[in-house]
């Protein structure tokens, strides 16, 4: 057999890598890892026809000129890193001067990390506004033996991490709906933020909107002040369900008559639907169990699956 020839073997060290099962985060996003990967085979199978290597000079694996883009990572520096509780944290990263991410409500972006030589993909919502300028803030819960996590737990000032996007989201419009309901257990809470800040900046919208945040404990609620902010405008209401807390007697007092013990149940989701004062259109974010739950209860309070968006 004849040897391979050098030509070959330089063209097959070009040749773009199927990405791993890990690289993919399953968020759905478009471009996906693997839709890059198809996009860059093609480009390769072509300039190898052609034996024409400058063919593939157009491609970049990473940019360091900030701008977020879904087909490439981007270089950001982490400017804080504020422990919640204690296994969530809230980073905040920086843009140069006063650019913006300029995100659609709930839209989601993309992590890469290397942990012991293999790489992750996960995705994000950032809790910032979608025109914050100067800066974004991610709100990430750091799992024991998630491999993203032990990468995460080492961010500090200063660290570079990379990023592409935005993916998703969710296509709100002022006054588009009468009322929302949102359904959200843990960071689940993180693509509904920036919708109900764009709710209560916006004077001219009159959306009623019901959040239904579920958390363990009283103390693993994150973000108080901020919930505790919207809650206090006429169109927002925010209740919380706490599955491992047994008695409301405990809390302030200022939490007590908006708050549930136990889980998020059928029984609970229709009397929540029934104090909406129109029937609601939902937005559901949680695990996947989370989610399919709160389908099933839906459905049988009566909400259809084209009354429901789940990020």
């Amino acid at each position: 057999l004849q040897a391979m020839s050098d030509n070959e073997q330089d063209w097959l060290a070009l040749r773009p890598q199927e990405p791993s099962p890990s690289q993919c985060c399953g968020s759905g996003c478009k471009p996906c890892i693997y839709d890059v990967y198809e996009k860059e085979l093609a480009q390769w199978e072509r300039a190898k026809a052609m034996q024409d290597k400058s063919l593939l000079i157009g491609k970049k694996e990473q940019s360091s000129n900030s701008e977020l883009n879904p087909d490439t990572f981007t270089a950001f520096s982490v400017s804080s890193v504020e422990q919640l509780t204690e296994d969530t944290y809230q980073y905040k990263f920086e843009l140069p001067g006063n650019s913006s991410l300029r995100l659609s409500l709930g839209q989601h972006i993309v992590l890469r990390g290397v942990v012991n030589g293999l790489e992750v993909q996960r995705a994000y919502t950032p809790i910032s506004p979608g025109n914050a300028e100067g800066y974004f803030e991610v709100l990430i819960k750091c799992y024991e033996a998630g491999l993203m996590s032990q990468y995460i737990k080492t961010w500090k000032k200063g660290d570079v991490v990379f990023w592409r996007g935005p993916f998703g989201g969710f296509p709100y419009r002022p006054n588009q709906h009468g009322e929302l309901l949102m359904l959200a257990s843990g960071t689940g809470l993180a693509p509904m933020i920036p919708i109900l800040q764009s709710i209560a900046d916006d004077e001219e919208d009159e959306t009623f909107v019901t959040l239904v945040s579920c958390f363990p404990t009283f103390d693993k609620i994150y973000l108080k002040p901020l919930l505790q902010d919207l809650a206090r405008y006429w169109n927002i209401r925010i209740f919380y369900v706490l599955s491992k807390e047994t008695s409301l007697e405990k809390l302030p007092w200022s939490y007590q008559e908006n708050t549930y013990t136990g889980r998020l149940n059928e029984d609970l989701m229709k009397t929540i639907i029934n104090s909406c004062r129109k029937k609601p259109f939902v937005l559901i974010c949680g695990s996947s169990a989370f989610n399919e739950d709160m389908s099933r209860y839906l459905k049988a309070s009566g909400i259809e699956e084209d009354s429901c968006f789940v990020f």
